[in-house]
């Protein structure tokens, strides 16, 4: 980082301080949302050229620095909790998002990267995955703010409707847990559904989520991959240049706080120092957005976005019905 990033990565904490206090009062929104929002809001204003290589800067590395920073909240044992046929859930309605962006995507001609975080935020974990998906695949600051946007709705509809249709069908506290952590993209949401329902869907919903988290490395590695064959159209790409090290940085991050040799205060501090990175860096990508750009593509994000929730949730119940979750 050079000295000339300092004016602008200063500039976007202007924003991102506000935005990480409304996203602690109004946690179903998250910081996230609102560092887009105030940094869209700001960026219709001009602002000095100086500010420019701190706004790159920030959207881009601080947001991979992010990510690697949430992996010390991460622990792999998650994994061996869930047990073989939770992860089967997860698996299918991973893949069933993405399927389901890819074919959506093109029959409403979105831009593929929008199509792709989209895919992801719903597959995975909301904002974490935007956030880890976007530097893979070169996303434009536009493509995130899409997407951020997308998510963050049906984040807010997911709290008051799961609850509602659990008791309706009348899903046991594992069941809806596992619908819940599947099917609901962001943590907070995930917490406030499941704990609305019962305490023991709650606590299972949220080992769901946290260990529905730690697909972002596959996925990761995964488009990295591609963008890498449709870049060189070779079938043997050179590693070093495709391989998004800050995921490997996540991955040791992860592998550090589960063998619990740092305090847990310290792993604490570390994963809301990554959660205030990523608002930072939303914020930036909030100034590098325009406003009338976004309003092109109208409601074609959300109908994506919808398509994406309402397959991955029904593929969820039909999967646990199946194998004898629900």
């Amino acid at each position: 980082m050079s000295k000339q990033c300092i004016p602008g990565i200063l500039f976007s904490f202007i924003f991102a301080v506000p935005a990480y206090f409304l996203g602690q009062v109004y946690p179903i929104i998250g910081g996230p949302v609102f560092g887009i929002l105030l940094g869209i809001l700001a960026a219709g204003f001009k602002r000095p050229t100086a500010f420019e290589d701190g706004i790159s800067f920030t959207g881009k590395k601080i947001l991979q620095y992010s990510i690697i920073l949430l992996g010390f909240e991460m622990n792999l044992f998650h994994v061996l909790n869930i047990g073989a046929k939770s992860f089967s859930v997860m698996i299918f309605t991973l893949l069933t998002a993405f399927f389901v962006a890819y074919f959506v995507g093109r029959m409403l001609k979105l831009d593929g990267k929008t199509t792709i975080l989209i895919g992801a935020g719903t597959a995975i974990c909301g904002g974490s995955a935007i956030a880890a998906v976007a530097p893979v695949i070169e996303a434009k600051d536009k493509d995130i703010a899409f997407s951020i946007s997308t998510i963050f709705l049906f984040n807010v509809i997911a709290v008051f409707l799961f609850p509602f249709l659990g008791h309706l069908w009348g899903l046991s506290d594992t069941g809806f847990g596992m619908w819940a952590g599947t099917a609901i993209n962001d943590t907070s949401s995930v917490v406030a559904a499941g704990y609305s329902y019962s305490n023991e869907a709650g606590s299972y919903a949220t080992i769901v989520k946290l260990t529905r988290a730690l697909m972002i490395v596959p996925v990761c590695l995964f488009f990295a991959f591609l963008m890498a064959h449709q870049k060189t159209k070779d079938s043997s790409p050179q590693l070093t240049k495709i391989f998004p090290w800050f995921i490997l940085w996540f991955v040791v991050a992860s592998i550090i706080n589960t063998t619990g040799i740092l305090p847990v205060i310290v792993s604490h501090i570390l994963g809301n120092a990554g959660k205030f990175a990523i608002i930072l860096a939303m914020s930036a990508i909030g100034l590098n957005t325009n406003i009338k750009s976004l309003l092109k593509n109208g409601l074609r994000p959300i109908i994506l976005g919808l398509s994406c929730w309402f397959a991955v949730a029904l593929v969820s119940l039909i999967v646990q019905h199946i194998i004898g979750l629900v």
